[in-house]
């Protein structure tokens, strides 16, 4: 019997041969997928090839990012066909077109920022955009002791040579951020348990 993971109408059969790689491709651990409108399947993985892209049908298109990604942590798609990615290992958020060009970076890849400095970033996991345009990065990990416990909003002002106008909110940890809250207007926390994924909390902004 096929394994099933979820429940209700959010219910899925695994498929453990989805995915058509060649023989001279081998992926990583998987950290974060997105789907773009096209269906197309964005897999950023901790291996040679870091962002590995298929077809609905589990068809490998192409990879890219290779010698760019140090830890690959999270994926947020654009409503403008980009994607960020956000890299605990080299502390920066990139903005991605779909094949690869990097439009943008936030933080200075390799140089994390002090711990609970205040300044971004500390080993960086996620980001997600608001419907203003406005980027949540959450900024905090709580492997090997290093934690920022923080959201940092990058104002959709930032410019591509990273300079973030921003506020911050504090909150005890902030594994990944996504989607909206009931007001429309904020991403919502939410923890890194995969148990907890029901209960969303929103730090106050400071």
């Amino acid at each position: 019997m096929a394994v099933q993971l979820g429940s209700g109408e959010f219910t899925f059969e695994v498929n453990e041969s989805w995915a058509k790689l060649p023989e001279e491709i081998t992926l990583g651990d998987c950290a974060a997928v997105g789907v773009d409108r096209q269906n197309r399947v964005y897999a950023f993985n901790r291996g040679e090839h870091p962002v590995a892209v298929f077809d609905a049908d589990g068809n490998l298109l192409r990879t890219w990012g290779e010698g760019v990604f140090h830890r690959p942590h999270g994926v947020h798609m654009g409503p403008d066909d980009t994607i960020y990615l956000t890299d605990d290992g080299d502390d920066t958020v990139r903005k991605c077109t779909l094949n690869g060009k990097v439009l943008m970076t936030l933080g200075v890849p390799r140089e994390p920022k002090r711990y609970i400095s205040g300044e971004p970033f500390h080993r960086c996991t996620h980001a997600a955009l608001s419907p203003r345009g406005d980027l949540y990065v959450s900024d905090a990990t709580a492997m090997r002791g290093s934690t920022n416990t923080r959201l940092v909003l990058a104002r959709k002002t930032a410019r591509a040579d990273g300079a973030i106008p921003r506020r911050r909110a504090r909150s005890d940890q902030q594994p990944g951020v996504a989607g909206r809250t009931r007001r429309g207007d904020e991403p919502s926390k939410v923890p890194g348990d995969p148990r907890s994924l029901q209960h969303r909390s929103r730090a106050d902004a400071r």
